[in-house]
């Protein structure tokens, strides 16, 4: 049987960039569908005050990335921030990606804002701090796309880091068998990163800006993390009758 995850997009892409990529919702049901276990997916936009009605029944709940500050004050933000308060509430499973990482933490106790140590983009590199049977394939160390000038700074009191490095200190945790959030993008392919890097040269600044673009040289484990999230979502801890 099928998984069904729920997408939550909170972004709409660049004009330039949406013929061929279309939106982080679809990039997702694009990564996710080459993963071995089997899911269906719906996507709503919450920009445009999109969200399921409250008899449909999914698996897992996933907030992407977007522009906007997790800690913004905008009305979509606060809708948002009390949709997924109430998931929580009753056990659902939640999964982040940069600002959807950032959100939750700051939605659960923790702190995210602008981080001291500026923009981080291209492929960035990260130690494992902690193993879980659905981190499957194991790695020793964790390379993903990023893009993203705010961090979180404090993490919930129950959560447990999964990566870090000394520029994101807090950029994978999970909370129990129920959240599971990474600051990088796994959906993210290299010709997007390269579309946005070369789209923010001027707001980089020259050093940043190559920097990220030698960087795309290496491979990343976005694949690696979609799986790890798909077995997070189909896991039963040992005494569950779910």
């Amino acid at each position: 049987m099928s998984l069904r995850i729920c997408i939550l997009e909170t972004d709409v892409l660049r004009p330039e960039l949406v013929e061929q990529y279309q939106g982080y919702g679809r990039m997702f049901e694009q990564l996710f569908t080459r993963q071995p276990i089997a899911a269906e997916f719906r996507v709503y936009n919450v920009l445009n005050d999109e969200y399921p009605d409250d008899d449909q029944v999914f698996d897992a709940y996933l907030v992407t990335g977007s522009k906007a500050d997790s800690f913004g004050d905008d009305p979509w933000i606060h809708k948002l921030k009390a949709f997924l308060l109430e998931r929580y509430q009753r056990g659902d499973k939640l999964l982040g990606v940069c600002f959807g990482h950032q959100l939750l933490a700051l939605l659960l106790g923790g702190k995210s804002e602008r981080a001291h140590q500026g923009w981080g983009v291209g492929t960035h590199r990260y130690v494992m701090n902690a193993k879980a049977p659905w981190m499957s394939p194991q790695v020793e160390e964790l390379t993903l796309l990023i893009s993203h000038q705010d961090q979180v700074t404090r993490l919930p009191e129950n959560a447990t880091v999964i990566a870090s490095s000394d520029f994101c200190p807090n950029a994978a945790y999970h909370i129990g068998d129920q959240v599971l959030c990474f600051q990088g993008h796994p959906e993210f392919i290299h010709d997007y990163s390269r579309a946005l890097l070369e789209l923010r040269q001027d707001s980089l600044g020259q050093e940043v800006y190559r920097k990220g673009i030698d960087s795309l040289a290496q491979q990343h484990q976005g694949s690696t993390v979609a799986e790890w999230m798909m077995r997070f979502v189909a896991h039963k801890p040992q005494g569950s009758s779910a």
